[in-house]
Protein backbone atom coordinates (compact mmCIF):
# COMPACT_ATOMS: atom_id res chain seq x y z
CA UNK A 1 0.00 0.00 0.00
CA UNK A 2 1.56 3.09 -0.83
CA UNK A 3 2.40 6.02 2.08
CA UNK A 4 0.16 8.82 2.25
CA UNK A 5 1.62 11.48 1.31
CA UNK A 6 2.69 14.80 3.31
CA UNK A 7 1.79 18.19 2.35
CA UNK A 8 5.14 20.11 1.33
CA UNK A 9 3.75 23.39 3.55
CA UNK A 10 3.69 20.92 6.89
CA UNK A 11 7.07 19.85 5.92
CA UNK A 12 8.54 23.34 5.44
CA UNK A 13 6.48 24.07 8.99
CA UNK A 14 8.15 21.26 10.60
CA UNK A 15 11.83 22.36 9.07
CA UNK A 16 11.19 25.83 10.14
CA UNK A 17 10.25 24.81 13.40
CA UNK A 18 12.87 22.66 13.88
CA UNK A 19 15.23 25.18 12.62
CA UNK A 20 13.97 27.81 15.34
CA UNK A 21 14.54 25.05 18.20
CA UNK A 22 17.69 24.57 17.25
CA UNK A 23 19.12 28.25 16.96
CA UNK A 24 17.16 29.03 20.24
CA UNK A 25 18.49 26.36 22.11
CA UNK A 26 22.25 26.96 20.36
CA UNK A 27 21.66 30.64 21.84
CA UNK A 28 20.41 29.94 25.20
CA UNK A 29 23.19 27.33 25.49
CA UNK A 30 25.64 29.97 24.56
CA UNK A 31 24.16 33.12 26.47
CA UNK A 32 24.21 30.72 29.76
CA UNK A 33 27.50 29.76 29.17
CA UNK A 34 29.01 33.42 28.89
CA UNK A 35 27.17 34.57 31.73
CA UNK A 36 27.86 31.87 34.16
CA UNK A 37 32.01 32.36 33.43
CA UNK A 38 30.93 35.89 33.39
CA UNK A 39 29.74 35.87 37.22
CA UNK A 40 32.43 33.88 38.22
CA UNK A 41 35.00 36.04 36.83
CA UNK A 42 33.68 38.75 38.25
CA UNK A 43 33.34 36.80 41.82
CA UNK A 44 36.86 35.91 41.45
CA UNK A 45 38.25 39.79 40.86
CA UNK A 46 35.70 41.00 43.71
CA UNK A 47 37.47 38.02 46.22
CA UNK A 48 40.83 38.79 44.68
CA UNK A 49 40.72 42.87 45.37
CA UNK A 50 38.82 42.53 48.94
CA UNK A 51 41.83 39.78 49.83
CA UNK A 52 44.21 42.90 48.89
CA UNK A 53 42.21 45.36 51.45
CA UNK A 54 41.58 42.73 53.99
CA UNK A 55 45.41 42.11 54.38
CA UNK A 56 46.81 45.61 54.30
CA UNK A 57 44.01 46.74 56.47
CA UNK A 58 45.46 43.80 58.87
CA UNK A 59 49.15 44.25 58.91
CA UNK A 60 48.75 47.71 59.21
CA UNK A 61 45.91 48.09 62.34
CA UNK A 62 45.78 44.28 63.51
CA UNK A 63 41.93 44.53 62.40
CA UNK A 64 39.83 42.25 60.35
CA UNK A 65 37.97 43.89 57.82
CA UNK A 66 33.94 43.22 57.35
CA UNK A 67 33.97 39.28 55.77
CA UNK A 68 37.35 38.37 56.28
CA UNK A 69 38.32 35.47 58.77
CA UNK A 70 41.66 33.77 60.05
CA UNK A 71 41.96 30.33 59.49
CA UNK A 72 38.13 29.62 58.41
CA UNK A 73 37.04 26.21 59.04
CA UNK A 74 35.33 26.43 55.19
CA UNK A 75 38.14 27.23 53.68
CA UNK A 76 39.10 24.65 50.30
CA UNK A 77 42.22 22.66 50.87
CA UNK A 78 43.78 24.11 48.33
CA UNK A 79 43.91 27.45 49.91
CA UNK A 80 44.40 26.27 53.39
CA UNK A 81 48.27 26.04 53.49
CA UNK A 82 49.68 28.21 50.48
CA UNK A 83 53.11 28.15 49.72
CA UNK A 84 54.00 31.70 49.29
CA UNK A 85 52.82 34.72 50.50
CA UNK A 86 50.07 35.82 47.38
CA UNK A 87 47.05 36.09 46.98
CA UNK A 88 44.79 32.75 45.76
CA UNK A 89 41.30 31.87 44.56
CA UNK A 90 39.24 28.75 44.59
CA UNK A 91 35.85 28.08 43.08
CA UNK A 92 33.69 26.20 45.88
CA UNK A 93 31.01 24.61 44.99
CA UNK A 94 29.01 23.45 47.79
CA UNK A 95 25.38 25.00 49.20
CA UNK A 96 24.43 24.91 52.85
CA UNK A 97 21.83 26.78 54.52
CA UNK A 98 23.09 30.53 54.40
CA UNK A 99 25.83 30.37 51.22
CA UNK A 100 25.49 28.89 47.77
CA UNK A 101 27.99 28.33 45.42
CA UNK A 102 31.29 31.01 45.85
CA UNK A 103 34.80 31.67 45.08
CA UNK A 104 37.17 32.36 48.01
CA UNK A 105 40.11 34.23 47.87
CA UNK A 106 43.45 33.49 50.69
CA UNK A 107 46.64 35.25 51.32
CA UNK A 108 48.98 34.40 54.56
CA UNK A 109 49.15 37.74 56.83
CA UNK A 110 52.88 37.09 57.06
CA UNK A 111 55.81 34.76 56.43
CA UNK A 112 55.68 30.93 56.55
CA UNK A 113 53.46 29.79 58.95
CA UNK A 114 51.66 32.78 59.66
CA UNK A 115 47.60 32.76 59.55
CA UNK A 116 45.58 32.59 56.03
CA UNK A 117 43.28 35.14 55.62
CA UNK A 118 40.46 34.50 53.41
CA UNK A 119 37.12 35.83 52.05
CA UNK A 120 34.42 34.31 50.76
CA UNK A 121 32.05 35.99 47.87
CA UNK A 122 28.80 34.28 47.55
CA UNK A 123 27.36 33.95 44.04
CA UNK A 124 23.48 33.02 45.12
CA UNK A 125 22.27 36.53 43.86
CA UNK A 126 23.98 36.16 40.47
CA UNK A 127 23.11 32.85 39.67
CA UNK A 128 19.15 33.25 40.72
CA UNK A 129 19.40 35.89 38.65
CA UNK A 130 20.88 33.41 36.04
CA UNK A 131 18.47 31.14 36.31
CA UNK A 132 15.65 34.20 35.55
CA UNK A 133 17.81 34.93 32.85
CA UNK A 134 17.68 31.23 31.47
CA UNK A 135 13.46 31.32 32.40
CA UNK A 136 13.40 34.84 30.32
CA UNK A 137 14.90 33.40 27.54
CA UNK A 138 13.04 30.02 27.53
CA UNK A 139 9.51 32.38 27.58
CA UNK A 140 10.85 34.42 24.48
CA UNK A 141 12.01 31.54 22.66
CA UNK A 142 8.35 30.35 22.59
CA UNK A 143 6.66 33.49 21.90
CA UNK A 144 8.70 33.94 18.88
CA UNK A 145 8.39 29.61 18.04
CA UNK A 146 4.80 29.97 18.30
CA UNK A 147 4.88 33.46 15.75
CA UNK A 148 6.84 31.64 13.75
CA UNK A 149 5.66 28.72 12.64
CA UNK A 150 2.54 29.94 11.56
CA UNK A 151 4.43 32.28 9.44
CA UNK A 152 6.48 29.57 8.17
CA UNK A 153 3.23 27.88 7.27
CA UNK A 154 1.28 30.68 5.69
CA UNK A 155 5.05 30.98 3.43
CA UNK A 156 4.94 27.22 2.89
CA UNK A 157 1.40 27.39 1.51
CA UNK A 158 2.14 30.01 -1.03
CA UNK A 159 4.47 28.38 -2.31
CA UNK A 160 3.05 24.72 -2.21
CA UNK A 161 -0.21 26.08 -4.36
CA UNK A 162 2.21 27.63 -6.99
CA UNK A 163 3.53 23.71 -6.99
CA UNK A 164 0.05 21.94 -6.79
CA UNK A 165 -0.87 24.47 -9.70
CA UNK A 166 2.16 23.09 -11.69
CA UNK A 167 1.18 19.94 -10.73
CA UNK A 168 -2.41 19.81 -11.98
CA UNK A 169 -1.52 21.61 -14.94
CA UNK A 170 1.08 18.69 -15.75
CA UNK A 171 -1.30 16.03 -14.70
CA UNK A 172 -4.20 17.09 -17.13
CA UNK A 173 -0.69 17.43 -19.75
CA UNK A 174 -0.16 13.62 -19.16
CA UNK A 175 -4.13 13.15 -19.24
CA UNK A 176 -4.30 14.35 -22.75
CA UNK A 177 -5.40 17.77 -21.90
CA UNK A 178 -2.96 19.63 -24.64
CA UNK A 179 -4.22 22.40 -24.15
CA UNK A 180 -3.27 22.90 -20.41
CA UNK A 181 -0.87 25.52 -19.59
CA UNK A 182 0.34 27.07 -16.06
CA UNK A 183 0.52 30.50 -17.31
CA UNK A 184 2.82 33.11 -16.21
CA UNK A 185 3.26 32.61 -11.85
CA UNK A 186 4.24 35.18 -9.79
CA UNK A 187 7.96 35.53 -8.38
CA UNK A 188 11.17 35.27 -10.57
CA UNK A 189 11.78 31.86 -8.63
CA UNK A 190 12.49 28.06 -9.05
CA UNK A 191 8.75 27.49 -8.89
CA UNK A 192 8.01 29.91 -11.91
CA UNK A 193 11.14 28.44 -13.82
CA UNK A 194 9.08 24.70 -13.53
CA UNK A 195 6.02 26.54 -14.53
CA UNK A 196 7.83 27.77 -17.75
CA UNK A 197 9.46 24.88 -18.46
CA UNK A 198 6.28 22.66 -18.25
CA UNK A 199 4.26 25.20 -20.38
CA UNK A 200 7.44 25.27 -23.07
CA UNK A 201 6.93 21.54 -23.20
CA UNK A 202 3.17 20.89 -23.27
CA UNK A 203 4.15 23.32 -26.41
CA UNK A 204 6.38 20.94 -28.04
CA UNK A 205 4.70 17.94 -26.83
CA UNK A 206 1.46 19.43 -29.00
CA UNK A 207 3.09 20.52 -31.70
CA UNK A 208 4.44 17.27 -32.16
CA UNK A 209 1.48 15.34 -31.54
CA UNK A 210 0.05 17.71 -34.14
CA UNK A 211 2.58 16.47 -36.78
CA UNK A 212 1.82 12.85 -35.97
CA UNK A 213 -1.71 13.51 -36.38
CA UNK A 214 -1.47 15.37 -39.48
CA UNK A 215 0.53 12.71 -41.09
CA UNK A 216 -1.47 10.12 -39.90
CA UNK A 217 -4.60 11.32 -41.38
CA UNK A 218 -2.74 12.77 -44.78
CA UNK A 219 -1.44 8.90 -44.95
CA UNK A 220 -4.62 7.23 -44.42
CA UNK A 221 -6.49 9.21 -46.61
CA UNK A 222 -3.73 9.22 -49.51
CA UNK A 223 -4.43 4.90 -49.04
CA UNK A 224 -7.68 5.09 -48.91
CA UNK A 225 -8.15 5.33 -53.21
CA UNK A 226 -5.41 2.89 -53.82
CA UNK A 227 -6.83 0.70 -51.49
CA UNK A 228 -10.34 1.16 -52.87
CA UNK A 229 -8.53 0.35 -56.38
CA UNK A 230 -6.59 -2.97 -55.51
CA UNK A 231 -9.75 -4.15 -53.64
CA UNK A 232 -11.97 -3.98 -56.73
CA UNK A 233 -9.35 -5.39 -59.00
CA UNK A 234 -9.14 -8.22 -56.81
CA UNK A 235 -12.77 -8.64 -57.21
CA UNK A 236 -12.31 -9.27 -61.25
CA UNK A 237 -9.89 -11.81 -60.33
CA UNK A 238 -10.91 -15.21 -61.48
CA UNK A 239 -11.75 -17.75 -58.22
CA UNK A 240 -8.87 -19.55 -56.59
CA UNK A 241 -6.31 -19.70 -53.83
CA UNK A 242 -4.41 -17.01 -54.75
CA UNK A 243 -7.74 -14.55 -55.36
CA UNK A 244 -8.86 -15.46 -51.53
CA UNK A 245 -5.12 -14.64 -50.18
CA UNK A 246 -5.08 -11.22 -52.25
CA UNK A 247 -8.81 -10.22 -51.27
CA UNK A 248 -7.61 -10.82 -47.30
CA UNK A 249 -4.81 -8.97 -47.38
CA UNK A 250 -6.47 -6.12 -49.30
CA UNK A 251 -9.46 -6.33 -46.67
CA UNK A 252 -6.13 -5.91 -43.93
CA UNK A 253 -5.20 -3.13 -45.68
CA UNK A 254 -8.41 -1.35 -46.02
CA UNK A 255 -9.21 -2.37 -42.50
CA UNK A 256 -5.69 -0.82 -41.30
CA UNK A 257 -6.85 2.26 -43.36
CA UNK A 258 -10.09 3.04 -41.81
CA UNK A 259 -8.90 2.47 -38.02
CA UNK A 260 -6.06 5.38 -38.97
CA UNK A 261 -8.78 7.74 -40.11
CA UNK A 262 -10.63 6.74 -37.05
CA UNK A 263 -8.03 7.65 -35.20
CA UNK A 264 -7.48 10.52 -36.82
CA UNK A 265 -10.96 11.93 -36.55
CA UNK A 266 -10.95 11.15 -32.90
CA UNK A 267 -7.64 12.97 -32.74
CA UNK A 268 -8.69 16.11 -33.83
CA UNK A 269 -12.15 15.90 -32.46
CA UNK A 270 -13.92 15.93 -34.84
CA UNK A 271 -16.02 13.16 -33.92
CA UNK A 272 -19.18 13.94 -32.12
CA UNK A 273 -21.73 11.27 -30.77
CA UNK A 274 -25.45 10.68 -31.87
CA UNK A 275 -27.41 9.52 -28.29
CA UNK A 276 -30.82 7.83 -28.07
CA UNK A 277 -32.13 5.66 -25.71
CA UNK A 278 -31.27 2.14 -26.22
CA UNK A 279 -31.27 -1.13 -24.45
CA UNK A 280 -28.15 -2.01 -23.45
CA UNK A 281 -28.14 -5.53 -24.10
CA UNK A 282 -29.80 -5.78 -27.18
CA UNK A 283 -26.82 -3.45 -28.39
CA UNK A 284 -24.15 -5.72 -27.25
CA UNK A 285 -25.61 -8.88 -28.21
CA UNK A 286 -26.15 -7.09 -32.02
CA UNK A 287 -22.07 -6.38 -31.58
CA UNK A 288 -21.73 -10.31 -30.75
CA UNK A 289 -23.85 -10.78 -33.47
CA UNK A 290 -21.64 -8.85 -36.16
CA UNK A 291 -18.48 -10.63 -35.20
CA UNK A 292 -19.59 -13.69 -36.04
CA UNK A 293 -16.98 -15.20 -33.46
CA UNK A 294 -17.69 -17.77 -30.92
CA UNK A 295 -18.30 -16.02 -27.93
CA UNK A 296 -20.13 -16.57 -24.67
CA UNK A 297 -22.92 -13.85 -24.29
CA UNK A 298 -25.01 -13.27 -20.45
CA UNK A 299 -27.31 -10.52 -19.24
CA UNK A 300 -26.86 -10.86 -15.19
CA UNK A 301 -29.43 -9.78 -13.13
CA UNK A 302 -29.54 -5.94 -12.66
CA UNK A 303 -30.93 -4.38 -10.07
CA UNK A 304 -34.07 -1.80 -11.07
CA UNK A 305 -34.84 -4.68 -13.53
CA UNK A 306 -34.60 -4.21 -17.61
CA UNK A 307 -35.20 -0.19 -17.23
CA UNK A 308 -32.03 -0.07 -15.61
CA UNK A 309 -30.41 -1.51 -18.88
CA UNK A 310 -31.32 1.13 -20.64
CA UNK A 311 -28.88 4.36 -21.24
CA UNK A 312 -28.49 7.00 -23.39
CA UNK A 313 -25.81 6.48 -25.63
CA UNK A 314 -24.05 6.30 -29.16
CA UNK A 315 -25.08 2.74 -30.15
CA UNK A 316 -22.96 2.89 -33.45
CA UNK A 317 -20.14 3.21 -31.42
CA UNK A 318 -20.92 1.26 -28.62
CA UNK A 319 -20.98 -1.30 -30.44
CA UNK A 320 -17.47 -0.17 -32.31
CA UNK A 321 -15.72 -0.34 -28.70
CA UNK A 322 -17.43 -3.92 -28.41
CA UNK A 323 -16.35 -5.16 -31.63
CA UNK A 324 -12.77 -4.27 -31.06
CA UNK A 325 -12.47 -5.93 -27.49
CA UNK A 326 -14.15 -8.95 -29.34
CA UNK A 327 -12.00 -9.42 -31.83
CA UNK A 328 -8.40 -8.21 -29.32
CA UNK A 329 -9.65 -10.97 -26.98
CA UNK A 330 -10.04 -13.40 -29.78
CA UNK A 331 -7.00 -12.30 -31.71
CA UNK A 332 -4.73 -12.49 -28.73
CA UNK A 333 -6.54 -13.97 -26.08
CA UNK A 334 -7.76 -17.78 -25.70
CA UNK A 335 -11.35 -19.34 -25.67
CA UNK A 336 -13.81 -19.46 -24.10
CA UNK A 337 -14.54 -15.80 -24.76
CA UNK A 338 -17.11 -14.33 -22.23
CA UNK A 339 -19.32 -10.87 -22.70
CA UNK A 340 -21.64 -10.15 -19.48
CA UNK A 341 -24.23 -7.39 -19.25
CA UNK A 342 -24.53 -6.15 -16.00
CA UNK A 343 -26.88 -2.56 -15.12
CA UNK A 344 -24.41 -0.56 -17.25
CA UNK A 345 -20.99 -2.33 -17.62
CA UNK A 346 -19.73 -4.59 -20.11
CA UNK A 347 -17.29 -6.94 -19.22
CA UNK A 348 -15.21 -9.15 -21.64
CA UNK A 349 -12.88 -11.41 -20.62
CA UNK A 350 -10.82 -14.24 -22.41
CA UNK A 351 -9.04 -17.08 -21.04
CA UNK A 352 -5.45 -16.24 -22.67
CA UNK A 353 -2.09 -15.20 -21.49
CA UNK A 354 -3.96 -11.53 -20.74
CA UNK A 355 -2.78 -7.82 -21.01
CA UNK A 356 0.80 -7.49 -20.71
CA UNK A 357 2.48 -5.01 -17.87
CA UNK A 358 3.36 -2.30 -19.64
CA UNK A 359 0.17 -1.93 -21.65
CA UNK A 360 -1.38 -2.07 -17.82
CA UNK A 361 0.89 0.58 -17.03
CA UNK A 362 1.19 2.51 -19.99
CA UNK A 363 -2.23 2.16 -21.54
CA UNK A 364 -3.05 1.16 -25.48
CA UNK A 365 -0.28 2.43 -27.70
CA UNK A 366 -0.75 2.52 -31.46
CA UNK A 367 1.23 -0.45 -33.63
CA UNK A 368 2.23 -2.00 -30.24
CA UNK A 369 0.49 -4.97 -29.14
CA UNK A 370 2.82 -6.09 -25.96
CA UNK A 371 4.45 -9.40 -26.29
CA UNK A 372 5.25 -11.55 -28.77
CA UNK A 373 2.62 -14.43 -27.16
CA UNK A 374 -0.28 -12.09 -27.90
CA UNK A 375 0.02 -12.83 -31.55
CA UNK A 376 0.28 -10.31 -34.59
CA UNK A 377 -1.41 -6.92 -35.48
CA UNK A 378 -1.58 -3.65 -35.84
CA UNK A 379 -2.14 -2.64 -32.28
CA UNK A 380 -5.31 0.00 -32.75
CA UNK A 381 -7.89 -1.70 -31.74
CA UNK A 382 -8.01 -0.94 -27.98
CA UNK A 383 -6.50 2.97 -28.86
CA UNK A 384 -10.20 3.30 -31.00
CA UNK A 385 -12.21 1.72 -28.00
CA UNK A 386 -10.38 3.62 -25.42
CA UNK A 387 -10.87 6.94 -27.59
CA UNK A 388 -14.56 6.34 -28.34
CA UNK A 389 -15.28 5.44 -24.70
CA UNK A 390 -13.95 8.64 -23.73
CA UNK A 391 -16.13 10.44 -26.18
CA UNK A 392 -18.82 8.69 -25.03
CA UNK A 393 -18.20 9.56 -21.44
CA UNK A 394 -17.33 6.29 -20.13
CA UNK A 395 -14.78 4.10 -18.61
CA UNK A 396 -12.52 1.49 -20.39
CA UNK A 397 -10.54 -0.06 -17.79
CA UNK A 398 -7.95 -3.26 -18.61
CA UNK A 399 -7.26 -5.44 -15.83
CA UNK A 400 -5.99 -9.65 -15.61
CA UNK A 401 -7.81 -12.08 -14.22
CA UNK A 402 -6.57 -13.85 -11.20
CA UNK A 403 -7.19 -17.31 -12.54
CA UNK A 404 -5.60 -15.76 -15.93
CA UNK A 405 -6.95 -13.98 -18.98
CA UNK A 406 -7.64 -10.46 -19.95
CA UNK A 407 -10.24 -8.95 -18.58
CA UNK A 408 -11.81 -5.64 -20.37
CA UNK A 409 -14.11 -3.48 -18.14
CA UNK A 410 -16.85 -1.15 -20.20
CA UNK A 411 -18.45 1.28 -17.43
CA UNK A 412 -21.01 3.76 -18.61
CA UNK A 413 -22.24 6.66 -16.95
CA UNK A 414 -24.99 7.42 -15.59
CA UNK A 415 -25.71 10.91 -17.60
CA UNK A 416 -23.95 11.71 -20.68
CA UNK A 417 -21.50 14.23 -20.09
CA UNK A 418 -22.56 17.64 -20.44
CA UNK A 419 -26.21 16.52 -19.43
CA UNK A 420 -27.29 18.17 -16.30
CA UNK A 421 -30.61 17.25 -13.74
Amino acid sequence: MRPARVSLRWKIAALAAATACLVVAAVGVLVHVWTAHDIRDRAEARAFNSVYSAVDTYRRTGTLSDGAELDPAGLPGTLQHPADGLRHTAYDGRVNENVGPSVWAAQRVAGPGSPVLAIQVNMSPELHSLRELDASMAVASLVALAAAVPLAVFGAGLLGRRLQRVSETAGRISAGDLDARTGPTKGRDEVAGIAATVDLMADSLGRRLRTEREFTADVAHELRTPVGGLLAAADLLPPGETEDLLRARVRDLRGLVEDLLEISRLDAGAEQPVRAHVPLAAVVAEAVARTGLDTEFTVADARGGEAAQTVETDARRLERIVSNLLVNAHRYGDTPVRVTVEDRTVVVRDHGPGFPADLLRHGPRRFHTGAAERGSGHGLGLTIALGQARLLGAELRLDNAPDGGAVATLRLPNRPPGRQN
